[in-house]
């Protein structure tokens, strides 16, 4: 995982997060270091990325500025968007006082704990 400053395009981050997947056993053979096809949202729209993708062997399906949806990219949205907003709960999170990553990367971690300890709470 890569901290970034919060004024910093996702798009800058792309294909260094491609780079960090981790193999994923499934079927027998070698393990999976990529996936067959990226979903993203208007943001990641040019075609530098289109491109660099197929590079990587990875079909993008990314949503084009101007055009209607269609496709379904962005029905899910707003669990992303939920989920920063369950995270800007805490206070610390919200606004990033600290300066080392790994204080701040700690303080995520223990955010998600907690609310993943919420919910199964509420499930049990």
């Amino acid at each position: 995982m890569s901290l970034t400053g919060g004024n910093r395009n996702d798009v800058t981050q792309l294909l260094p997060l491609l780079d960090k997947i981790p193999a994923v056993a499934g079927a027998v053979g070698r393990p999976r270091r990529r996936p067959d096809m990226l979903f993203a949202d208007r943001g990641y729209d040019h075609d530098k990325y289109r491109r660099l993708l197929r590079q990587r062997g990875i079909r993008p399906a990314i949503a084009e500025r101007g055009q209607p949806h269609g496709t379904g990219l962005g029905t899910f949205r707003w669990v992303v968007e939920r989920t920063i907003a369950w995270l800007h709960g805490f206070r610390r999170l919200r606004i990033r006082w600290e300066r080392r990553d790994d204080i701040h990367e700690a303080f995520l971690g223990l955010a998600v704990c907690l609310i993943t300890h919420r919910h199964v709470q509420r499930l049990c």
